[in-house]
């Protein structure tokens, strides 16, 4: 089978496509032939060894597939040959075939795309997790979106407003916003242009907002938490950025408030049923049309270095996809 291969750290440039023999999966994993898969910031992390895990070398990265199940292990008894489905490889997913454990494969819904199912995993099932468990995001409150138009931002955008919420997008600028706002956003700000505190302020009438989303970290992470509410959550999602921000530990105590890591993958394998539970509601609001994935490029599988690329330089609007079948 073909594959895209890692065999030293370094930046995108040096994934090297070959030929390599199929896996073999294990008794609790399934094979799987890999129609699409979707590229996520922690791809452009893994290949230079910044990420929390360092897969083994030479392997394939990518780390989210849909596919169809080629083949079973004897311990998996919830999938079976021919099942369409949506997996979370961790690494894995650039080539024509993956072996994943059965507990991080979930069958994918009616009418969804191979494409789509490429571009759901990770992205809906963090922003779920982190407005669902670690915000306890409710009804009439207020969610302060970051990195609105990328892809773990759009789906924060879209689960909010499912979840009863008054969501405000803030991108850095305005064609990204109209994005959002195609997304459900109620309000929109441009942070290049002018004070975020200033602009929140106004917006929440000087109460400040209740749950604020931050996939990117950098500059704008403590100007957003001087305008949380009393009682708001900060969501720790990433440092799309690549500067990891620092806070000044009383401003959590002055401000009643809280913050909140949110580590998906971690969550996925520590509270399987949970995880489970998340995508049944995701499933039901994306067929009734609530949810919407936004997948702006794709890429053959011989492209893939080039869509990882595309997303490290935060060009990317909603999801990229690689392409395998």
């Amino acid at each position: 089978m073909k594959a895209v291969l890692c065999k030293a750290f370094g930046p995108a440039e040096t994934l090297v496509l070959e030929d390599i023999a199929s896996p073999e999966p294990k008794k609790n994993e399934v094979l799987l032939d890999v129609h699409a898969a979707g590229v996520n910031f922690p791809d452009t992390l893994i290949i230079e060894g910044k990420y929390q895990f360092k897969p083994p070398f030479p392997s394939a990265r990518g780390g989210e597939a849909a596919g169809v199940v080629a083949a079973v292990g004897e311990k998996v008894s919830h999938l079976k040959v021919g099942d369409r489905v949506i997996a979370l490889t961790g690494w894995g997913s650039f080539a024509e075939q993956v072996a994943v454990g059965g507990y991080n494969v979930l069958p994918i819904p009616a009418g969804m795309d191979f494409t789509t199912a490429a571009a759901f995993g990770m992205t809906y099932g963090t922003s779920m997790h982190a407005l669902k468990q670690r915000a306890n995001l409710q009804p009439g409150e207020t969610l302060l979106v970051l990195g609105a138009s990328g892809g773990v931002g759009l789906a924060a955008v879209e689960i909010g407003k499912a979840m009863g919420a008054k969501v405000i997008a803030a991108a850095s600028s305005d064609a990204k916003l109209e994005v959002a706002k195609a997304a459900g956003a109620d309000v929109l700000i441009n942070y290049s242009e002018g004070s975020l505190k200033d602009k929140l302020k106004e917006i929440t009438g000087g109460q400040g907002v209740d749950v604020i989303y931050d996939p990117v970290g950098g500059d704008f992470f403590e100007e957003a938490f001087r305008s949380i509410a009393w009682n708001g959550r900060l969501l720790v999602v990433g440092f799309a950025s690549g500067t990891i921000p620092s806070l000044p530990a009383n401003l959590p105590l002055l401000k009643g408030a809280s913050l909140v890591g949110v580590f998906w993958g971690a969550f996925a394998q520590r509270q399987p049923q949970d995880n489970a539970a998340n995508f049944q509601q995701l499933f039901q609001w994306y067929g009734e049309g609530k949810l919407k994935p936004l997948v702006s490029q794709t890429y053959p599988l011989e492209k893939a270095a080039d869509a990882i690329n595309h997303l490290g330089q935060r060009r990317a609007v909603g999801k990229v996809v690689v392409q395998v079948r």
